[in-house]
């Protein structure tokens, strides 16, 4: 059975919009201290079209903010990369040169590299002879397989929280980055939208077998009983919605294998009565040769 598959973009895009100034503090509090906040307008999505290979490339963030003590506007471009690209540096120029080309502004570009390898990515693009550098395009990084996650368990930032799913854990510490990943969500007393974000896009990414899930109510026994209290009910919670969603998942098929059932009867009735397949096909919407099997 094939995995589904995920729209790492989406799933980014809607975590760092929806946390835009959280997302810049954690990982770049000097331009953090430049901006101001005050004004974020998210901008439409851009489609590059790269007309020599044929391609359509979508943008992932686009915001538009000002700097402190500043009237112009800039614009932050963050793109994020789930897999290995060898010409990624290369994009981000070519972005860059399209999205200033057409806003006229200072664009600060800032690139998320997710994939689980570990390698050392480039933060720039040079175009270069020996006795001239045409062009030294640099952009910022954030690379989350090379990060110590515990290191952000210290950060009460929902975008911490989320990522940890991202960063340089193995095998045997998933529980215990589950367990953390719950006590900072307790932490930060979101409202039940943006606690939803988070634990949908950490569960993404970090999913515990049944008996590391049992491990990880035994952890969390092990607590301060306050704030085991509070964990505890807050996998419980967790568990319940999903429950409830397979639920309305089976009704709704049940439903569905009904109908489709009460479809065949109906066809199977007409037939006795001498109604031509076409009409049986227009009244009941099943297709032309699952009628032809009914026949006797």
């Amino acid at each position: 059975m094939s995995e589904t598959r995920i729209d790492h973009d989406r799933l980014f895009k809607e975590l760092l919009s929806t946390f835009f100034e959280e997302f810049v503090l954690l990982f770049f509090p000097h331009v953090h201290e430049q901006i101001d906040f005050h004004y974020l307008s998210f901008l439409s999505e851009e489609v590059l079209t790269d007309v020599t290979a044929g391609e359509k490339h979508r943008v992932d963030l686009l915001v538009e903010t000002k700097l402190r003590g500043e009237d112009g506007l800039i614009v932050v471009h963050i793109e994020h990369q789930s897999y290995i690209q060898s010409s990624f540096s290369e994009r981000m120029f070519i972005y860059f040169s399209r999205l200033f080309q057409k806003h006229r502004r200072r664009i600060l570009p800032i690139a998320i590299f997710s994939y689980d390898a570990i390698r050392n990515e480039p933060s720039s693009f040079t175009v270069s002879f020996p006795f001239l550098t045409v062009l030294d395009f640099r952009f910022l990084t954030v690379e989350l397989s090379k990060l110590p996650w515990r290191t952000y368990i210290r950060h009460d930032n929902p975008v911490a929280a989320a990522l940890l799913s991202k960063m340089g854990y193995n095998e045997e510490e998933k529980v215990e980055v589950k367990k953390e990943f719950l006590r900072m969500l307790t932490r930060l007393e979101l409202d039940e939208a943006r606690q939803r974000l988070l634990f949908g896009f950490f569960e993404t990414y970090l999913r515990l077998s049944e008996e590391e899930e049992v491990r990880l109510r035994d952890e969390v026994k092990t607590m301060e009983e306050k704030e085991a209290a509070k964990v505890m009910e807050l996998i419980v919670s967790y568990e319940k919605k999903g429950m409830e969603k397979g639920i309305e998942k089976g009704i709704e098929k049940g439903i569905e294998k009904g109908m489709e059932k009460a479809k065949l009867d109906v066809a199977k009735r007409m037939l006795a009565k001498g109604f031509d397949a076409d009409t049986i096909h227009e009244l009941t919407g099943l297709p032309l040769e699952t009628i032809e099997q009914l026949k006797p």
